[in-house]
């Protein structure tokens, strides 16, 4: 019986995250974005992950901002792979600089991610996606709406040109930030900044955090100025004053994005109850080892 179930289960044992030496191949150039508001940088860690990479605040109990390489071939896998949402604590943060699962209960936000699911081209990159050190309090309308369309989007130019690099962040603006139970706190703007290195073209997706507001692009210098971060700082000062034309966000089917049905023929019974079956016994399993270790 061990032997049959422990081919199902390899995906999951390979799920740690990654080294920190992969990082920099998340990077455009192989160099990490730079916080250019020094008030942001205190008590901030990177994390490095499969797929993406962070940097976390143990200030704000966020992550400031998440980067991504997206691949043509990386997104098809990603719309290969069933969502299994499985939100969960970052053992490697200090426990009183990270939010937990009981700060966003009745908080009114959905938690958001700054790296997304959908952009996960495995099961164990898309569970490390579900770290709350990759999730920002969003306002329920903007994540399910407008800025899963920006998500969608983006996957879309990556497929379509072959490789970009995205760096998505929230800004915090003001002297008195919105925070959920008095610890974690809640982002005023969200952004995507979006680098085509083939063209050497930039800019950034900018919308507030609330449910109307719309969106607006701006150069990677004006969301400098905003967000206190250069998102590429390796490029020239030329790409970063303009602002490349971003495509118009579009509406989409979050369940078809996310690849919890195959694609090209209708669902059976038997389809959605071997998946259910398997979704279940990850989720035993990843509990089982987080109950251990």
């Amino acid at each position: 019986m061990l032997l049959r179930v422990l081919p199902a289960l390899l995906p999951l044992l390979s799920a740690a995250p990654a080294a920190a030496g992969s990082c920099p191949a998340l990077f455009a150039d192989g160099r990490a974005p730079v916080l250019t508001n020094p008030k942001l940088a205190e008590r901030t860690r990177t994390l490095c992950f499969e797929a993406f990479a962070v940097l976390h605040s143990g200030v704000s109990r966020t992550p400031l901002y998440a980067a991504e390489h997206l691949t043509r071939a990386g997104i098809a896998a990603a719309r290969r792979v069933a969502r299994d949402d499985a939100f969960h604590d970052e053992d490697r943060l200090p426990p009183d600089q990270r939010a937990d699962l009981d700060d966003y209960v009745h908080s009114g936000f959905d938690r958001g991610h700054l790296a997304p699911a959908g952009d996960m081209p495995s099961e164990a990159a898309q569970g490390q996606s579900f770290s709350l050190a990759n999730v920002v309090p969003q306002d329920r309308a903007l994540n399910r709406g407008l800025w899963a369309a920006i998500e969608e989007s983006t996957r879309r130019l990556a497929s379509r040109r072959g490789e970009l690099f995205v760096v998505t962040g929230a800004v915090f603006e003001g002297g008195s930030v919105q925070s959920i139970k008095g610890r974690v706190l809640v982002p005023t703007r969200l952004f995507k900044a979006i680098y085509d290195p083939a063209s050497g073209e930039a800019a950034a997706y900018l919308a507030p955090n609330r449910a109307e507001g719309g969106w607006q692009a701006v150069s990677l210098a004006a969301l400098r100025d905003i967000a206190g971060l250069d998102a590429f700082p390796a490029l020239p000062d030329r790409a970063k004053a303009t602002a490349m034309s971003l495509p118009e966000p579009r509406e989409f089917s979050r369940g078809d994005s996310a690849g919890r049905r195959p694609q090209g023929r209708d669902e059976s019974w038997q389809d959605w109850l071997g998946r259910e079956l398997s979704r279940a016994l990850r989720k035993a399993f990843r509990d089982v080892l987080r109950a251990i270790f």
